[in-house]
């Protein structure tokens, strides 16, 4: 059975738009100065225990267009080379940077590939996606990269609405740039 595992870069107050700079905000960017050799690592190896790349449509078309021009690196091979499924409404196939398409009922289709036999599947970014799944308790694994930073504004991880969730501690990981990974599972019990 396949873990789903969401990986997201948030600031303090919850913001999580635009942390790579791919031109979405003004403030776009922010998360750079914290990403260091360090976090890199970690995030590399949480990409080798994926088999499986999860996107919305919008980081999708966000990602491609900077990774698919990223070709030097460990990371970036691993990143490049995942297989990718892309939740949308509105795009059609083919897709490229090795992307295929999930409509329809997404919950029911991801829950069928959660049983089926393989390594993680990885989602990053994505937060309209990682809210509709975590409300089919879809979500295995939470991993917050959280910024000492204050943003004041933009799209939040968390938005009004969503509903009460319990999350058990299973990880905390402090980097030297302050970044601090906080890994969470459901409590389902």
């Amino acid at each position: 059975m396949r873990k789903l595992s969401v990986s997201t870069l948030v600031s303090l107050d919850g913001v999580v738009q635009d942390p790579g700079g791919f031109g979405e905000t003004e403030a776009g960017g922010w998360a750079d100065r914290y990403f260091n050799e360090e976090a890199g690592k970690l995030a590399f190896e949480h990409a080798l225990a994926s088999d499986m790349f999860l996107l919305g449509r919008k980081t999708y078309e966000l990602f491609k267009d900077y990774w698919t021009q990223v070709h030097e690196g460990d990371y970036a091979a691993r990143i490049n080379g995942l297989p990718k499924l892309v939740v949308s409404t509105t795009l059609h196939e083919p897709l490229e940077w090795n992307a295929r398409l999930i409509t329809g009922d997404v919950a029911a289709k991801i829950s069928e590939l959660k049983e089926e036999h393989g390594g993680e599947i990885l989602m990053y970014g994505s937060p309209t996606l990682m809210r509709t799944l975590a409300a089919h308790d879809l979500v295995d694994e939470y991993k917050f990269w959280i910024h000492p930073i204050i943003l004041g504004d933009g799209k939040r991880l968390f938005a009004d609405g969503f509903e009460k969730t319990s999350l058990e501690l299973v990880d905390s990981t402090s980097l030297s740039t302050g970044l601090v990974i906080l890994t969470y599972q459901p409590s389902r019990s």
